[in-house]
């Protein structure tokens, strides 16, 4: 469908999208759920990189041809929790892609303070796949779940987007982490990143691995995305003072828990969404210093989108699938 070429305001720049990368909530907004409106056709796409192409009468230090990154988070940038640093709480936070058009096009328009530099050691397609996934893991570990050194935490899929930014970050803080994945192949592609432990939750019960590898102390943190087909048994990996940090629901939302065990036990839930535009600065410091890296699955020209959900949903994937509105 040809829409037309956004034209950017006053504080905002425009994008040539040369890569983006697919993501969950894609999926999610194109189903639909109960109180989400928006105006059709919708864009999707959260994860763009580019070139800037055009920009606004009040952008004057981003010159047209810079490569770039797009945050995907909005915020107002004026209230009290934007000038704290939780813009993620702000009343009217917005994820381009979900709320706004995203990147499955040539064009996008984004407020200038949601650009950053993309590294120059990455190509398009390769720096698509850091702002979401890369944010949320951050988020959720550090910000929602205080990961510490030395604590063990246990990464549901390891082998999505989220999942295997996940890995990286639990490591590099001197965390024992415990991958799984569906598959042997994806297993050793989480060991390659730093896993220390693996389980095959298609083979093996999750929980009973846990309970092995552990000697039954179980695990810290609980790194959550999957929803209804992991939740009771994720909650019971969990010793006193566990946590359990939640950012999505791949495979239903509507779950079971027993508050006994939740007091009894003192065990934290958290919920997370996406992280602050500050974030994302730390991990693209880390990926310049080599300490952080993309994991990209597979690249697909930009009209085979619906082949890219239909491999994100069958779990045919390990890291991000990008897409390329042109291919080189």
């Amino acid at each position: 469908m040809e829409l037309p070429t956004p034209e950017p305001r006053a504080r905002e720049v425009r994008v040539r999208v040369r890569a983006v990368a697919l993501n969950h909530l894609d999926i999610w907004v194109r189903k639909g759920w109960p109180g989400l409106k928006l105006p059709l056709p919708h864009v999707l796409g959260s994860d763009v990189a580019g070139v800037i192409d055009a920009v606004g009468a009040e952008v004057t230090e981003l010159p047209v041809g810079t490569e770039v990154l797009v945050n995907p988070g909005l915020s107002c940038g004026a209230c009290e929790r934007c000038l704290s640093g939780d813009d993620v709480l702000c009343r009217k936070y917005q994820i381009i892609g979900e709320d706004l058009a995203g990147g499955y096009a040539e064009f996008v328009c984004v407020p200038r303070q949601n650009i950053l530099l993309k590294p120059k050691k990455l190509s398009f397609e390769e720096a698509a796949c850091l702002p979401l996934t890369f944010l949320t893991a951050w988020h959720m570990l550090f910000a929602r779940a205080q990961l510490k050194p030395g604590e063990t935490v246990l990464v549901h899929a390891a082998g999505s987007g989220v999942g295997s930014a996940a890995v990286q970050l639990a490591k590099l803080a001197g965390a024992t982490v415990i991958a799984t994945a569906s598959t042997t192949a994806k297993l050793d592609k989480a060991k390659a990143l730093g896993a220390d432990h693996l389980i095959n939750y298609a083979e093996s019960d999750f929980l009973d691995e846990v309970k092995k590898l552990t000697s039954r102390r179980m695990v810290d943190v609980v790194f959550e995305h999957v929803g209804a087909s992991t939740w009771e048994k994720s909650i019971a990996c969990l010793p006193k003072g566990g946590r359990l940090v939640i950012c999505g629901a791949t495979t239903g939302h509507d779950v079971k828990i027993d508050l006994r065990t939740l007091f009894y036990k003192s065990i934290s839930l958290l919920g997370s969404t996406m992280g602050s535009k500050a974030e994302l600065f730390k991990v693209l410091e880390l990926v310049e210093q080599g300490r952080l890296v993309p994991v990209l699955d597979r690249v697909l020209p930009l009209e085979k989108a619906a082949e890219g959900h239909a491999l994100l949903t069958t779990r045919q994937t390990f890291g991000n699938v990008v897409l390329m509105p042109v291919m080189p």
